[in-house]
């Protein structure tokens, strides 16, 4: 993620990047090596992708063509009025990004359980990891920091560099610490603990270097580490600070990547580490049962315009180096300068130049941490936002494939939808406040609202049917009584977030408009206890909004009218004490003694995770011996 820099004509955006060579002509070589019937991997029949995409766009047009008719039964009961076109308007905005993630996670689910070669079917790249091939190239393992303690991001470097030697392979790897970091107290302990660790980090296979300027943010750090040391290897895995990945994860990766020259971009699925934190738990156990499936539909159609995350995957570094360098957008910040959003406009520059960028869609002991509180997460998601809100001005970079340019526009849309949701809920209230409701077929809307709504949860269904199906898949998790008392919870939890998070964004994207910028800085990743004061500062705009809608509808329509905006009122009016009760401490320490939303690496730790916490408990210097971590 990135940030600012000088003006450029629009013209130049796909033309001229600021750190290199014109990319324009790409897309007119890799039409050129393309005219035969397969991906540049040989993987996949080009014509069998496209089909299936086309069978994706129908199953989604058919999805949002019945949900459409639907509402237009409520709203359309009295003739057409300028807020019922809003409504419609909104929904149309919105709605395509949910029925979207609704056909993703049915189709995984699917793959995984209803044919016998569903798996190769979505990720035929797979079969190559499974071989014990030597790995004969060159990888550099780069962590970036920005001004965070540097003591647990070394700890987890230490323990791929020890799994890493433990194989025949380690003398392949490098490990590189790439700072960003200002805070000058915080660059003292960064050199100083990385000189005590060193050896344990590689001796001299491990490097540090602190750039005195931050141009470019992440994305600009990363560019000038492959510009001089990076070029001479083969690969580069980016790993975020917080970021851990087992040996054997690592070298499935590259071995996929050795037996495939023509992938580009590898990402792995990344999970939650363990946490103490009760937000990041319950958040990360419905991310952990949702993603396998969800990501398994989506790689069934994307195939070689996959998904890049910005860290844990494994990137080719020659190609990298040539293609993918960021073009500069006119204006100012916070639309202009730098891209902040680096990792889907490097993927789709990737498969611009002719290489396959692929995700894997099983899980493969590659971790990252989840924010502690409700306020860390929307900080984060705020920083995202106004990444993809720069894709605009990249929606007419030549050469791009029809999938990637759609990936693009799916970026911004995925945020826009926040306002639409909010905006279309307001109009909706306003109706009925200002004595409307002759106009709508209420019956008819209360029965379309909880259809929207149990929408709005098959992703969550299909990843608990996902884990209900897989043999042992619930004792993974604790056993079926917690894995079910788990789900419920999450469902609960993520009803009352959902409207919070969209609240914030849609009054984030008015302030964008308008100049105001997000602080792209180090993210608090440890648990800690949110006090109501900072809570009350952070989410009154949402329970304010949120008791104003309750008693204005309540007032002017009756209980009956509060059904359909129920969850969304619940959510903004308890914002503030839901963001305090799951970050403390207490709550936190409770689920984790009882098991609740426990995730599988917790319930069976493996090898990596308990290396590390061995690390940890051997003191602040954090020091492993790789003969003896075994």
């Amino acid at each position: 993620m990135t940030s600012m820099t000088p003006e450029r004509d629009a013209a130049a955006i796909a033309v001229n990047p600021p750190l290199g060579a014109p990319i324009a002509p790409v897309g007119r070589l890799v039409r050129w090596r393309e005219q035969g019937d397969e991906t540049p991997a040989g993987l996949q029949d080009r014509r069998d992708l496209t089909a299936r995409r086309l069978w994706f766009i129908a199953l989604n047009l058919a999805g949002i063509a019945a949900l459409t008719w639907g509402l237009a039964q409520v709203f359309g009961e009295g003739g057409w009025t300028v807020s019922d076109l809003i409504i419609m308007g909104c929904f149309l905005v919105g709605a395509p990004w949910t029925v979207m993630g609704v056909w993703n996670a049915v189709l995984g689910v699917w793959l995984i359980h209803g044919r016998r070669d569903g798996v190769a079917q979505a990720a035929p790249h797979l079969k190559a990891g499974d071989t014990l091939a030597p790995v004969t190239t060159r990888t550099a393992l780069a962590m970036t920091l920005r001004n965070e303690p540097p003591l647990a991001s070394y700890r987890r470097l230490a323990v791929m560099r020890a799994e890493l030697d433990m194989t025949d392979w380690g003398q392949q790897f490098e490990i590189f610490v790439l700072s960003d970091t200002s805070d000058p107290e915080i660059a003292d302990q960064e050199e100083r603990l990385f000189h005590a660790m060193r050896a344990d980090l590689g001796g001299p296979r491990a490097h540090y270097r602190r750039r005195t300027s931050n141009e470019g943010f992440k994305a600009g750090n990363v560019r000038e580490f492959l510009t001089n040391q990076g070029r001479d290897f083969d690969f580069y895995l980016p790993l975020d600070s917080d970021s851990l990945m087992s040996a054997e994860a690592i070298l499935r990766m590259v071995r996929i990547c050795q037996a495939h020259p023509k992938i580009g971009i590898l990402q792995s699925l990344v999970v939650g580490a363990p946490a103490t934190s009760a937000f990041a738990r319950i958040f990360q156990f419905g991310m952990r049962h949702g993603m396998r499936s969800y990501t398994m539909g989506a790689a069934w159609w994307q195939g070689d315009c996959g998904p890049y995350w910005g860290h844990n995957a494994l990137i080719r570094v020659r190609p990298f180096r040539r293609h993918c360098r960021l073009p500069l957008l006119p204006g100012k910040p916070p639309l202009g300068g730098h891209i902040l959003s680096h990792d889907q406009v490097e993927a789709v520059l990737m498969r611009r130049a002719g290489y396959e960028v692929r995700v894997i869609p099983v899980e493969g002991e590659s971790w990252e941490e989840n924010p502690p509180t409700l306020m860390d997460f929307t900080k984060r998601d705020l920083r995202w936002c106004q990444g993809n809100m720069q894709y605009w001005r990249l929606l007419g970079l030549k050469g791009l494939r029809p999938t990637s340019r759609f990936q693009v526009f799916a970026a911004i849309m995925m945020y826009l939808g926040a306002p639409a949701w909010m905006l279309m809920t307001l109009t909706a209230a306003s109706k009925l406040i200002e004595g409307d409701a002759a106009q709508v077929n209420l019956a008819f809307g209360i029965a379309m609202f909880f259809i929207m709504f149990a929408v709005s949860l098959v992703p969550k269904l299909m990843g608990l049917l996902d884990i209900a199906l897989t043999p042992g898949g619930a004792a993974r998790y604790g056993g079926r009584l917690r894995f079910a008392l788990g789900g419920l919870l999450e469902a609960v939890f993520s009803v009352l977030m959902a409207p919070v998070v969209a609240f914030r964004v849609t009054l984030f994207l008015i302030g964008l408009a308008f100049g105001r910028s997000v602080i792209w800085g180090a993210q608090n990743r440890d648990a800690y206890r949110l006090s109501w004061a900072d809570a009350a500062r952070g989410l009154w705009p949402q329970t304010l909004f949120g008791l104003t809608l309750f008693c204005s509808i309540g007032l002017s329509s009756g209980p009956g009218a509060l059904a359909w905006a129920g969850p969304m009122i619940a959510g903004l009016s308890l914002a503030i004490p839901f963001a305090v009760l799951s970050a403390d401490p207490r709550f936190g320490r409770w689920a984790s003694r009882i098991g609740l939303c426990a995730v599988p690496d917790e319930v069976g730790r493996p090898a990596t995770l308990a290396r590390l916490t061995e690390i940890a408990r051997r003191g602040e210097r954090g020091l492993v011996e790789p003969s003896k971590a075994a």
